[in-house]
Parts: structure tokens; C-alpha cells; sequence
């Protein structure tokens, strides 16, 4: 279950600022920059999630879509991404489309705070600590009980992890920390 912490509204101001905060009728484009997770890191995420066969998944600013990949093609899930980059959309589709995992892959061009979620098993988020902070309450609204949220480097400061994962070398000399929460 997640646990709510109090946190001062820090980052939502610190985004209005800088000027990444959503407007009501504008989609959201700078909840993260675009960097790859390594594949080492994208299969423990999908562990550490727990992800099994036949269950939702959804990768929030899916990039090029090897997070969906992996889901669909190891791990038997349908797996959604969301993707407001028209060229990462593109690509990651086609990728989909290419490896004949239509069935149970894709990956929506829109705005991942305007999504419904309430399908996820798992959801799986690489976004700055803003993004994190502005998904919050769509999650704790929309998730249902059981479901897990798995966070790449940086947590969830309203939450309480469950579980929180090092990992010091990906196999390119970098090190990662993930997060599991659970609804």
C-alpha cells in the first residue's frame, strides 16, 4: 500500500519557474530528457516489478521503447508505453511493428499526464523528481490495489518505497538506484 509522506510543494513552484510545470490546456513535454535506460537495467526493473505474463504494464515516457519491448517480448505482457515526442513515438512503433509485437506492444503519442492507468499491474517511470511529483495524484487515484510502480533513479518523495534497489555498475560504469512502491 502506498504510504503518504508530507513534502513541501518545493518542486511544482521550482517547475513553474523554470517553466516546465503543464499548463490546463498545453500537454506536458518536460517531464525528463530523453536518456536510455540500459537494457541491464531495463530487465531488472521489469523483476523488481514483479511483471508476469499476461499482465498491463506501462513504460510513462517511453522513449524508443525497449522497456515495452522487453515486456512484451520476455516477459508475455501487454505493454503500453506513452510518448509525447513525435520522433521517439515513431520510432518506437515502428521498432513494435518490426519485431511483429503489435499483439501486445504499443505505444501512445499523447501526454502521459492525460492517460487512464486504472488497467496497470505495473507502471514503470524514469522522470525527473517534477514528473514524479505531477503523476502522483493521478496514480493514487487511478491505480488499483496491488499495483506496483517501479521508479528509475529518482523516488516518489511522497511515497514510501517498499523496496529500493542498487545497482553499481550497468555494465557501462554507471550506477542506478530503482524503487518498487506498491498500491
Amino acid at each position: 500500500m502506498l504510504k503518504r509522506i508530507a513534502v513541501p510543494p518545493i518542486g511544482l513552484a521550482l517547475a513553474a519557474l523554470i517553466g516546465i510545470a503543464p499548463a490546463q490546456d498545453q500537454p506536458t513535454k518536460a517531464l525528463a530528457p530523453y536518456f536510455p535506460t540500459p537494457l541491464t537495467i531495463v530487465d531488472k526493473m521489469l523483476q523488481l516489478g514483479e511483471l508476469k505474463a499476461q499482465e498491463t504494464m506501462f513504460d510513462l515516457g517511453s522513449g524508443d521503447g525497449r522497456i515495452v519491448i522487453v515486456a512484451a517480448q520476455k516477459y508475455k505482457a501487454k505493454a503500453i508505453g506513452v510518448e509525447f515526442d513525435d520522433a521517439l513515438w515513431k520510432q518506437s512503433s515502428e521498432r513494435i511493428k518490426t519485431l511483429g509485437l503489435g499483439a501486445t506492444a504499443s505505444v501512445i503519442h499523447g501526454d502521459l499526464l492525460k492517460q487512464d492507468y486504472t488497467s496497470a499491474d505495473l507502471i514503470t517511470v524514469y522522470l525527473l523528481p517534477v514528473g514524479n511529483e505531477l503523476v502522483t495524484p493521478m496514480l493514487e487515484k487511478q491505480l488499483k490495489k496491488g499495483a506496483r510502480i517501479v521508479a528509475h533513479d529518482f523516488q516518489f518523495a511522497a511515497w514510501k518505497a517498499e523496496k529500493t534497489v542498487d545497482i553499481d555498475d550497468d555494465g557501462e560504469g554507471r550506477s542506478h538506484r530503482l524503487y518498487l512502491y506498491r498500491r
